[in-house]
């Protein structure tokens, strides 16, 4: 399988565009077999998802070892650790979209509805925050995401895996909807009626 730069770079642009991400936050990366070898191609660190490149795209192994120019993200560890948890998944999004963060940053929990799977815990698996761009915040969350395909970092952000990229992007827009629904929800339960 080769590695489809092209796809990277337009699930980023999207990403941005959808406002999942801003700024120079958030990452992406996806999984593939290079000569049997899995090889991962990472958006680079302190770089816009808005504007990214094909030729910036970095290429890691799954020891970290960086085997093209340019430097990973700094989440690279999260990407790897769950990569190596997980063999069914070959993609990976992490946003820090405005109301599923705003969750992460309460202490109210995203509600588990239709479109993240089989329904069999309330709410989305969430876990403590560790530093960004720690090896414990990289093996907490392996450890987690369990069978999962959604994680929330709390006071951090959301971590959305899946087979293919457009998957793993297209569940980070719902959970960023979901959180929407739940916020306006919450709300306006709290206003009295006019």
């Amino acid at each position: 399988m080769d590695i489809d730069v092209k796809e990277i770079v337009k699930i980023s642009h999207e990403l941005y565009k959808r406002q999942l991400v801003s700024g120079k936050a958030g990452n992406i990366s996806v999984r593939t077999k290079l000569e049997n070898k899995d090889i991962i191609a990472i958006s680079p660190t302190l770089k816009s998802l808005k504007d990214l490149k094909e030729e910036e795209i970095v290429l890691v192994d799954l020891e970290g070892n960086v085997l093209t120019k340019g430097k990973p993200s700094s989440e690279v560890n999260l990407h790897l650790e769950i990569y190596k948890a997980r063999n069914d998944v070959n993609a990976i999004v992490h946003t820090h979209s405005p109301y599923a963060t705003g969750f992460a940053f309460s202490s109210k929990k995203i509600k588990r509805l239709e479109g993240f799977g089989k329904i069999t815990t309330p709410f989305l698996e969430e876990i403590d925050y560790l530093p960004p761009g720690s090896i414990k915040l990289a093996k907490n969350a392996a450890e987690a995401i369990g069978n999962e395909d959604v994680l929330i970092l709390k006071h951090h952000g959301v971590i959305c895996v899946a087979d293919q990229l457009k998957e793993a992007a297209n569940l980070a827009e719902f959970v960023e909807d979901i959180a929407k629904t739940q916020f306006i929800t919450h709300t306006l339960n709290l206003s009295e009626d006019i």
